[in-house]
């Protein structure tokens, strides 16, 4: 199976996208601002190692769910 170069471009520039769609949604909650998913309108939380030991950003049910690393 092999991809062609217009369909090799549509997926990186999805994937950007995502990534910086992500970006933009962590920085938000890491400022305060309450943020809702998307799929279950459930408000979006910050989980810092002192709370969680899976830390990120999720929502209740699980269906946002970006894990970060803390350093």
């Amino acid at each position: 199976m092999s991809i062609d170069l217009k369909q090799f471009a549509a997926l990186q520039k999805a994937s950007k996208d995502s990534f910086f769609e992500q970006k933009k949604l962590i920085k938000q909650v890491m400022a305060g601002r309450t943020v809702q998913c998307k799929t279950c309108k459930q408000p979006i939380m910050l989980y810092t190692p002192e709370q969680e030991e899976e830390t990120g950003v999720r929502c209740l049910k699980g269906c946002t769910d970006i894990s970060l690393d803390f350093v």
